[in-house]
């Protein structure tokens, strides 16, 4: 949809159903959602990384938990124990938890007292 002489695109739609939510394209173009994804490592064998992330949040950090091999209900109930461990909020977004502010060192501890490999990444 243009607008005007100046080849707008669109600015702002409601109708996110057709938008992949990955790569911001309509599903029908969509490249990423015709690419099989590769599962997901199950169990006990699953590296959870964890780090630190700054960018496209002025400055404040946050502690971001990756590879967890949990389901969406999963992701949500270990985000919620982790905040509670932290006393910080935080949320889960596209299968990765956020936890406001660097608790690296106590989430590192945290989740491998729950049976997981976990790895430090960053600096």
């Amino acid at each position: 949809m243009k607008s005007g002489r100046r080849g707008i695109g669109l600015v702002f739609t409601t109708d996110a159903s057709r938008v992949c939510a990955k790569c911001g394209w309509p599903k029908e173009r969509c490249a990423c959602s015709k690419e099989p994804s590769a599962p997901l490592p199950q169990g006990k064998a699953a590296v959870v990384r964890v780090g630190r992330e700054t960018s496209g949040r002025s400055g404040k950090g946050v502690t971001v938990v990756t590879g967890v091999p949990l389901d969406a209900a999963g992701l949500a109930e270990l985000a919620s124990a982790l905040k509670r461990q932290c006393g910080s909020g935080g949320t889960v977004r596209d299968g990765v938890i956020e936890i406001q502010g660097d608790h690296r060192d106590r989430l590192v501890e945290e989740l491998a007292k729950r049976g997981w490999t976990v790895k430090r990444s960053g600096g």
